[in-house]
């Protein structure tokens, strides 16, 4: 059985968006992937940025930009 842990979610309106987030999270170093959007979630293209909740602080900087 897989473990259950938090994860901060991100998600976008389109695919553009998703990939070049994901590009920039790689290039300043923030930990995560882009994953399959939860079932939970309704967002635009289907795709969600997933980190660790440590990361948060460095997500939203990442976003601000």
């Amino acid at each position: 059985m897989r473990i259950k842990e938090k994860r901060v979610i991100v998600a976008f309106h389109t695919t553009h968006e998703a990939m070049a987030f994901e590009d920039f999270c790689l290039a300043g170093g923030v930990p995560g992937r882009l994953i399959p959007l939860p079932g939970e979630i309704a967002a635009g293209c289907g795709l969600a940025y997933s980190s660790p909740p440590e990361n948060l602080d460095l997500i939203k900087a990442s976003l601000d930009e």
